[in-house]
């Protein structure tokens, strides 16, 4: 996170020369709202400056002096110069460009590694050469089911098929099981589609060129046309008969979402983020996000789309990682996500300290992630190559 983007984040939570925002007497538990945030504060890099205490008497306390609760308006922020150099400092990031061809990952998931990774590569390959229990938590959005084309070979989303495309991400989650810790989580946020209607084809969309698809799966058997076809729930249930705790539903609502052209039906402007787990008691930090008037945070979370400029398709915004990451790790926690994209996890992870794992199929989206993070690229087999040129 440098300087101009740290300040744009504090001005769009008008934060900057603002005093509407209310926080609770502990500076932490205000930016708690910010967890990318988090970190600046503790390490000293930015200052929070309050109005002073204004009590505020609570609605059940009626008539009861004693009982009432304090809050504080937020005065200003202030940037600690002598640390600014940290805000512009750059993550190591090593690239892995054909994860492949590595044997083992062992000396990546270390305590004494410290860089993050990205590997291209399938991630139902790649993690298998991942030790057991490494991760503290996975945030991802896979592919959907009949919705792009990707282009690449071993892709997921194209399947013929429905429950071969069910089978195929529950495999991959099979072994995201396997190297997750005990008392880690997955975040999976997963959108669902309509029936195609028999037509095995989409025609080009002039604002969003890369919804055209020459081949689309067939109606799934004993759906109908123009039928929803759940994929969410289909795949959160196969996960739950695999072995995962289906925890929590989160509804992601798009305020700004894309307008459609239906008139039979509502315009969707939602989406599902999945909370599981591997085991029936596991980290959760209730306190690193509360909601408003600092209640526990409720299920739907109002946060809008974020495109990246560099990216072809669709990505979801660091607003809907942040959370996820700050209530299943702490600091110095490996977070995964088998399929990368753009990047987005591994952005967020980074602004949170933590080191992320990245793995993505495309090579073309492995080099938009390791620019978009700005971060120190270790090409690792060019080295090896550049060597034995040398000699």
């Amino acid at each position: 996170m440098n300087r101009r983007s740290l300040y744009s984040e504090l001005c769009s939570k008008r934060l900057v020369g603002q005093g509407r925002i209310r926080a609770h007497d502990d500076p932490q538990l205000f930016v708690c709202q910010l967890p990318a945030l988090a970190p600046l504060l503790k390490r000293g890099v930015i200052h929070l400056s309050f109005h002073p205490s204004t009590p505020i008497r609570h609605p059940c306390a009626y008539n009861r002096q004693r009982n009432c609760t304090y809050t504080r308006f937020l005065r200003g922020v202030r940037l600690n110069v002598d640390q600014i150099p940290l805000l512009d400092a750059e993550y190591p990031v090593s690239v892995y460009p054909d994860g492949g061809q590595v044997e083992s990952f062992q000396d990546t998931v270390s305590p004494t590694a410290s860089a993050s990774a990205i590997i291209t590569g399938d991630s139902k390959v790649i993690l298998k050469k991942f030790p057991d229990r490494v991760f503290q938590t996975v945030v991802t959005s896979p592919p959907y089911w009949s919705l792009r084309d990707y282009n690449i070979v071993g892709q997921i989303g194209l399947e013929m098929a429905l429950p071969e495309f069910i089978q195929s991400l529950v495999e991959v989650f099979d072994e995201v099981r396997r190297t997750l810790k005990d008392d880690g989580c997955l975040w999976l946020n997963i959108g669902d589609s309509y029936t195609s209607g028999g037509r095995t084809w989409r025609a080009p969309d002039k604002k969003n060129p890369v919804r055209a698809m020459s081949v689309r799966p067939p109606t799934p058997e004993g759906l109908k046309p123009k039928d929803l076809i759940g994929v969410p729930w289909r795949l959160a249930f196969a996960l739950q008969d695999a072995g995962w705790y289906l925890r929590a539903d989160v509804i992601w609502n798009k305020p700004n979402c894309q307008p459609e052209s239906v008139k039979d039906r509502p315009t969707r402007s939602h989406e599902y983020v999945f909370l599981l787990t591997k085991s029936e008691k596991y980290y959760y930090d209730h306190l690193a996000i509360r909601g408003i008037n600092n209640r526990n945070l409720r299920t739907v979370w109002d946060i809008n789309t974020q495109p990246y400029k560099e990216a072809h398709f669709a990505t979801y915004p660091t607003r809907l990682v942040e959370p996820c990451i700050a209530l299943t790790s702490k600091p110095g926690d490996l977070v995964l996500d088998p399929f990368f994209g753009s990047g987005t996890t591994g952005v967020a992870a980074a602004a949170m300290d933590r080191k992320f794992v990245g793995i993505e199929l495309n090579p073309e989206y492995v080099e938009i992630a390791a620019k978009r993070l700005n971060g120190r690229v270790i090409d690792e087999f060019r080295e090896v190559e550049n060597s034995h040129a040398e000699h």
